[in-house]
């Protein structure tokens, strides 16, 4: 992707999600200097990769296969072990109309996907099978704000803004937006997204990005490359 093309994403994206109502934390909008000064006080969001992210999973086709995404806060998996301390995070998502977030799984996370508004998020949902794979044949069982919803394997679940669904670690799912762009809530255990996302297929979870313009603001997937 090309960096001028992330910046308008940003731009927009910040646009779309004030329009509900919903106001980013003030780090969201450090410039790339603001974030190298702060790099000491401030190590927790480099640790937690909080921030913008914008993924075309590597593929090139943006407005066909991708997702916008903001982490707001995360833990951390060593106190997920211990089983106390920070042991949650949230995002905030946009997808957009007809746009696929590709099937995958989570090892380790359980996830609330919630529809904050827009069109009608929809998800094809399979369980996995004992090698963790998908299992064509299973019935899927998930809660929708505390109900039960059972459908067959490969089957679209449809959430309309307001309602949410509760994903366990192992059920596979990808997801889009139907008549409109949706604004998309997460709430999960601790995020690991460089280990813990598994695709069905062979593709990579961040852009590639060629630097065609300065980063309006820098990217998760920057913070190595900026930051250190």
């Amino acid at each position: 992707m090309k960096r001028s093309t992330i910046n308008d994403i940003i731009r927009d994206a910040d646009a779309f999600i004030r329009s509900f109502g919903y106001i980013m934390p003030r780090f969201a909008y450090w410039t790339p200097e603001q974030m190298k000064a702060r790099r000491q006080d401030s190590s927790a969001i480099f640790s937690s990769r909080l921030g913008w992210d914008i993924t075309d999973y590597g593929q090139g086709k943006f407005d066909e296969l991708g997702l916008f995404l903001f982490t707001v806060r995360n833990g951390r998996y060593e106190d997920m072990k211990k089983g106390m301390g920070m042991l949650y995070a949230e995002k905030i998502m946009i997808s957009r109309k007809d746009q696929l977030s590709p099937m995958h799984r989570h090892n380790i996370k359980a996830e609330d996907i919630i529809n904050r508004g827009g069109g009608k998020l929809v998800l094809e949902l399979f369980m996995h099978d004992r090698d963790g794979g998908i299992d064509p044949t299973a019935e899927v069982s998930v809660p929708v704000d505390g109900t039960i919803h059972r459908l067959p394997a490969g089957g679209l679940l449809k959430l309309d803004p307001g309602e949410s669904v509760t994903l366990l670690p192992g059920v596979w799912h990808a997801f889009w937006a139907e008549g409109k762009d949706v604004l998309i809530g997460e709430v999960s255990t601790v995020n690991d997204d460089l280990t813990d996302n598994v695709f069905r297929e062979p593709i990579g979870r961040f852009a590639d990005i060629d630097e065609d313009v300065a980063p309006l603001h820098l990217l998760v997937s920057d913070y190595e490359k900026w930051i250190g």
